[in-house]
């Protein structure tokens, strides 16, 4: 990782780091993608064009996070 990217990730939040993160790994599969951090897990929003892709979004939040999803609510379009 470059000293810009490192700079640049510790001034991202929790939620920015997760999204950022999510979409390096789903391309633009999810639109307008957002990550929810709450106290008990994650809330996952955003569009995707297919339920494969929202499924996608979810398999890579769980691999990438240590917290529980409480609700996928990405939107299949």
């Amino acid at each position: 990782m470059s000293a810009n990217a490192l700079a640049t990730d510790l001034c991202m939040s929790h939620e920015e780091r997760l999204e950022s993160m999510l979409v390096r790994r789903l391309g633009n599969r999810v639109r307008d993608l957002r990550v929810l951090v709450l106290p008990t897990g994650l809330v996952l929003q955003g569009r995707a064009d297919t339920y494969h892709a929202k499924q996608l979004a979810q398999h890579a939040a769980m691999e990438i996070s240590a917290s529980p999803i409480l609700a996928n609510e990405i939107e299949v379009l």
